[in-house]
Formats: C-alpha cells, sequence, structure tokens
C-alpha cells in the first residue's frame, strides 16, 4: 500500500518528478521488508571509518584500510563491468571512474571525460567546497538580543533551517536548537529587566540570496521536492514530497518564537518584514543563544536526505564565510567551481547551475566526481573525508535504503555507499565499496540517453547499481 501511494504522488507530480524522491520512497521497484538502520552520527559519538570492511571469504578480518589487499586490474575491471551493463538503458552513454580508494589513482575507466546530468551527485562537488570553508565541527548560532535603551528584540539567523519549535534534541540533527530553549532564556531575562511586552524581529542580512534559485523548475518547489533558501526555518516544516515548505520559513519561525515568549508572560509584537534584512546594532546586548548541530552533521544529512534546500543553504553560509558573493542568480555554483578549480579538480565540460543539482541543463562528468573522491581518500582533506564516511549504506539508510535489494545485488548489501542522483535526463551513483579481496574503490557511475520515462529511469537506476555490485563481488585481479 505504501509503495503504490508512494509511486502514484511521484508520478503524479512535474518538475522533479521522478528525482531523488525515488530513493527514499519506500517500496519503488524494491521490496518492502524490514532492515536495521543504523544509529545517525549525532554530536559526540564516534566517527564511522571511511570505507566499508567485509569478511572476504577463506581469510580472517581485514585491516581498517584494505592497503594489503590486491588491487583489481583495469582488465578485470573492464570484463566485470562489461558482464553488468548489457541493459538497453545502458546504450545511450555509460560513463564510469573507479579509483584505488589507498591511493586515490584511477585503474578504470569508461568515457568519463564526458559530462552529463550529474543530478543530485552534484552535491558532492558542493560538499567538497563546504568541507574546504567551514568547521564541520562548529555549530549555527541562533540568538537574541535587545537593542540599548528600548524593548526591541532582534533574533540572528545565521543558518539554521532545522530549529525544533519546542525544546532542543541534543541527540538529533534536525531539531537539535529549540526555540522554546531560547524563549525560556529571553523570557527569564527580560522579566528580570522588568518588561511583558517587547517588539520582535528578525535580522536576516546573513548570506542573503534569492528564496527560490531562479534556474529550479517552480514545480519542484510547489510539489515539495524542495523549499525556499532563508537562513532559518522550522525542522517540522521541512519540503517533503506532496507536502510544501511555507513559503516564508522565516515568518512561520518569528511567530513560532513569538507565541514560545507569550507562553512565558512576555508580549511580543513581530516588527513589519521589511525591517528584517537590517542587521542587528553592533551594542546589542545577547539575551539567549541555541545552536545547531555541527556543520559535518548538517552536510552529512543534506547529503543522506538528497536535501535540495539544506545543500544550498549550507553551500551559500560557506560562500558567505569566505568572503565570496551570495546574492546574485548563480553566485552560489560561482563558488563551488572556484573552490574545486582550487582544489585541482578537473572542470572541463562542467555546467553548475545550482549547489544541489535540482536545476535542468546542469553536466558534470564522471572524472570530476572521481576526483572529488579522490581527495577525500588521498589524505588532501580530512574533513571531506569524514563526509564521505557517512554517505548513505545500500540497503540500510538514507537515499540508499531501497537500493540494492534485489536479487541482482542483494549480495553486496551494505557494503557499497553512496550518494544517488535520479532524474529522467540522467542518473548516478557516486560513493565507495569494497571488492571480494577487500580492497577499497571509488566509484562515479553515470548514464544518460535512456527513455525519459518513469519505467525508464528505474529501469536505469538498476542497472547502474548492477554495475556497482559487480564492482563490488569482483576479484578482478
Amino acid at each position: 500500500m505504501a509503495a503504490g501511494a508512494a509511486a502514484a504522488v511521484v508520478l503524479a507530480v512535474g518538475g522533479y518528478a521522478t528525482a531523488d524522491v525515488l530513493d527514499v520512497a519506500p517500496g519503488i521497484l524494491t521490496r518492502d521488508r524490514p532492515v536495521t538502520v543504523p544509529t545517525p552520527t549525532v554530536s559526540g559519538t564516534p566517527r564511522p571509518v571511511v570505507l566499508p570492511t567485509p569478511q572476504p571469504s577463506g581469510s580472517g578480518l581485514l585491516a581498517a584500510t584494505g592497503e594489503d589487499a590486491p588491487v583489481p586490474t583495469e582488465e578485470g575491471l573492464a570484463r566485470a563491468v562489461a558482464e553488468a551493463s548489457d541493459a538497453a538503458e545502458l546504450e545511450g552513454g555509460l560513463g564510469l571512474s573507479v579509483r584505488d580508494g589507498v591511493t586515490g589513482e584511477e585503474v578504470y575507466g569508461a568515457d568519463a571525460a564526458r559530462a552529463r546530468v550529474p543530478a543530485s551527485t552534484a552535491k558532492l562537488l558542493t560538499a567538497s567546497a563546504v568541507a574546504d570553508t567551514l568547521d564541520l565541527d562548529a555549530r549555527i548560532p541562533t540568538t537574541v538580543v535587545a537593542i540599548p535603551g528600548s524593548s526591541d528584540l532582534v533574533l540572528v539567523a545565521r543558518g539554521d533551517m532545522l530549529l525544533a519549535p519546542g525544546a532542543g534534541n541534543p541527540t538529533a540533527v534536525a531539531g537539535h536548537a529549540g526555540l522554546a530553549d531560547l524563549a525560556a532564556q529571553v523570557a527569564a531575562a527580560v522579566t528580570v529587566a522588568g518588561t511583558d511586552a517587547v517588539t520582535l524581529r528578525l535580522d536576516l542580512s546573513f548570506a542573503p540570496g534569492p528564496r527560490v534559485p531562479p534556474t529550479w523548475n517552480p514545480n519542484d518547489v510547489r510539489d515539495g521536492f524542495a523549499g525556499p533558501v532563508v537562513m532559518t526555518g522550522l525542522a517540522t516544516r521541512r519540503a517533503e514530497a506532496g507536502r510544501p515548505a511555507p513559503a516564508k520559513p522565516e515568518v512561520a519561525v518569528a511567530k513560532t518564537f513569538a507565541a514560545a515568549l507569550d507562553e512565558r508572560g512576555v508580549t511580543a509584537t513581530l516588527a513589519p518584514e521589511r525591517t528584517w534584512t537590517r542587521p542587528a546594532p553592533e551594542d546589542a546586548e545577547e539575551l539567549g543563544s541555541v545552536e545547531s548541530a555541527t556543520f559535518g552533521e548538517l552536510l552529512s544529512l543534506a547529503l543522506d536526505e538528497s536535501d535540495n534546500s539544506l545543500t544550498e543553504s549550507l553551500a551559500r553560509q560557506a560562500a558567505a564565510t569566505a568572503g565570496r558573493p551570495t546574492a546574485g542568480a548563480g553566485a552560489v555554483a560561482a563558488f563551488v567551481r572556484a573552490r574545486l578549480e582550487a582544489d585541482a579538480v578537473p572542470t572541463d565540460g562542467m555546467v553548475l547551475k545550482d549547489a544541489s543539482g535540482l536545476s535542468p541543463g546542469q553536466k558534470v562528468s564522471p572524472s570530476t566526481l572521481s576526483a572529488v573522491l579522490a581527495r577525500a581518500v588521498g589524505g588532501d582533506s580530512r574533513q571531506l573525508r569524514e563526509v564521505l564516511a557517512r554517505l548513505p549504506v545500500s540497503g540500510l539508510s538514507g537515499t540508499l535504503r531501497n537500493r540494492f535489494t534485489e536479487k541482482a545485488t542483494d549480495d553486496v548489501l551494505g557494503v557499497p555507499r553512496a550518494k544517488t542522483g535520479t532524474l529522467r535526463a540522467g542518473s548516478s551513483l557516486a560513493g565507495t565499496t569494497v571488492t571480494a579481496d577487500g580492497r577499497p574503490l571509488t566509484f562515479v557511475v553515470q548514464v544518460d540517453g535512456f527513455p525519459e520515462t518513469y519505467d525508464g529511469t528505474l529501469r536505469a537506476r538498476a542497472a547502474l547499481d548492477r554495475i556497482v555490485a559487480a564492482l563490488t563481488r569482483c576479484g578482478c585481479r
């Protein structure tokens, strides 16, 4: 029943249509069956290793790195891919890059230089730029300050789009910081000062930009596949397929916070929205503050759930932190490109219009995506390595929860980790796996040119899963 309902929703909507929602809707193309999902990594818990390390038959447990395991040969990998890629959906244009997960060196490529539709694997490019710019252990504050000599309060938004309307949950990523907690601090402070009525406005001056990237299809926002990109928002009002986010998330935050103050005996009147772009005075006194989950946890959530709005927000925050412009159309995409080029990632043929991969007309080659993965496993970026370690696990979590569960691929369940990308114009997977001999690999597989229909998209996606499964079960010496 759930699978049928999810499929009906996807078929009924336009725009994003068969995009990454297919990778989170239960039952589509896969068997509905219970699985054990790993506990999400939150503040204070151990970091996962970057690559899974299964036990090959006939040998003891592997070392964590797999560096003593044999490297598969180019000929062996080519043979394994050829045997798994006879689907008609792949005839239009398969691109592939496989690298050694220890050294980062490419061991096999097929038409890897041609740029194709990346869909949401473009989020890996953004993840690289964010990891290069922000401290992934840092947190986003949401603060309320008082203007000296008045009863005017300012809620200063710095990018936390996942505020809990009530108390914060310290074990969660979405809803880590709570408006009720903030209101309790503020109410206590103003009550001590002898005030029970205040005027409240927001400060939305940090990282300004278009509420909806102009290159997005408006139907995607209408249908809940993406939401407005604003520097504040409620975790309970995130965009979901069939349930769009509020048109003005900042207003929802302001009203929720004002109501929380009222519950604590402080009447808050909202100032006109036209005043909300003005920065808070530098000499304002802080009355309360709450903090989000870490940037690393937020970025992992964005990749795990393929959250377009959260990805765009994090990219915008990174650009602003780096002193780059954020307000103009394409400004954040330009920032991502500049970071990639500064890191010597090849960008030939790349067309980026946003930070999330949602806009039509974008192109990225397997070589570009593969070079980003190589930076992580090669040690060039410790922070990016941690991001890669948290990618969704096949059959278990995130947008891979219902992937690799078919008979042709379920023998590798739990080993490949990857970012998905699924659109009618192109499908892709980019991530890590471990061979039957225990050698870690990174992979990028992309395909376009398949029938741009619902069934065509599903078949192309399944064909890519079979290729990654072939890499995983391959010794290929």
